[in-house]
């Protein structure tokens, strides 16, 4: 087995949604925003083993912060408002390898 990682980025968007009132990505265009960068990484030739994964998750229990997205092996979380933002993630960590300091929480 080797030592290196399927995936060279694994991304999670938190896509849950609450039937009980309290604020949760669902409500505020998670969705959309994981369609986006999934869609964003096909065209960049960038999605499949070595390179990038985008999936979509459950509750990652910082509604509060929401929406939220993160990004492993490096544990970086972001939230995010547009599709900019989201380009900015992928164009600046995803391609670049710089954390994108304003969206980072």
């Amino acid at each position: 087995m080797s030592d290196t990682s399927f995936y060279q980025h694994h991304v999670f968007f938190c896509i849950n949604a609450r039937d009980d009132g309290r604020a949760c990505c669902a409500d505020r265009g998670a969705t959309e925003a994981q369609e986006h960068a999934k869609k964003r990484m096909k065209q960049l030739n960038l999605n499949g083993q070595g390179k990038v994964r985008i999936n979509k998750a459950g509750c990652l229990d910082r509604c509060e912060e929401g929406p939220v997205m993160v990004i492993y092996p490096q544990g970086t979380w972001y939230t995010y408002v547009d599709k900019e933002d989201i380009d900015e993630i992928i164009d600046q960590h995803l391609v670049g390898g710089k954390v994108v300091d304003r969206l980072k929480i």
